[in-house]
């Protein structure tokens, strides 16, 4: 049974939550702040984190950079729970090594299908041994893209829709529908797919 830690501040947000996830047959733990959150996870070692980002003393962006700074906790799925929803935040979040982020109020089937994504993909890591590195856009250039169109493909790599690079990059939509078409001709392939996995193989080969 793979254990969620839920960090949300809000007792009605957070029991729900909980009470979604427990029904689903996982393990759910709650911390009603970012400081509870972060020794929970410290001793806890959820599958998964669930975590709001606006929140008294220490928020969101705090908890995830002291777990990502911890060895024990640097590789918990990390998905951020957002009442806000702009723009500068959700790139914020997702700069700062978020694996995906929810606005708030949560629907229960966007909930379900973002933490099955993280468990499908930590499956496919560890089946395959593979672990690409998602640091940073820079050894993507190589293929020949400016850093601009790198950053895109970075994250068009790890499932994103245009929709939400948009947001993460702060560009209008039809921006990024530009330089996919651009990453496509670069790289003389027809598919999202296909450029993936041609992005996937050189952060695979780092190190």
């Amino acid at each position: 049974m793979k254990k969620i830690l839920v960090i949300e501040d809000e007792p009605e947000m957070r029991r729900n939550l909980l009470t979604i996830l427990r029904l689903e047959k996982f393990e759910p733990v709650g911390a009603e702040n970012g400081k509870a959150g972060i020794a929970l996870a410290k001793s806890a070692k959820p599958d998964l984190i669930l975590c709001d980002v606006m929140m008294p003393e220490i928020d969101g962006f705090g908890v995830l950079k002291a777990l990502r700074a911890d060895a024990a906790t640097a590789s918990i799925p990390f998905i951020f729970l957002t009442a806000k929803g702009e723009k500068v935040d959700i790139r914020s979040g997702m700069n700062l090594g978020a694996d995906d982020y929810l606005t708030k109020p949560v629907d229960k089937t966007d909930l379900l299908s973002a933490i099955t994504a993280r468990f499908t993909r930590q499956q496919q890591q560890v089946r395959t041994d593979f672990r690409p590195n998602f640091d940073s856009f820079e050894p993507l250039c190589v293929l020949g893209l400016t850093p601009r169109v790198a950053e895109v493909l970075l994250w068009v790599a790890q499932g994103k829709t245009n929709s939400d690079i948009a947001s993460i990059l702060g560009v209008s939509e039809s921006t990024v529908k530009k330089h996919v078409q651009e990453i496509f001709e670069k790289l003389g392939v027809e598919t999202r797919s296909a450029a993936a996995l041609r992005a996937l193989e050189i952060l695979g080969s780092r190190g």
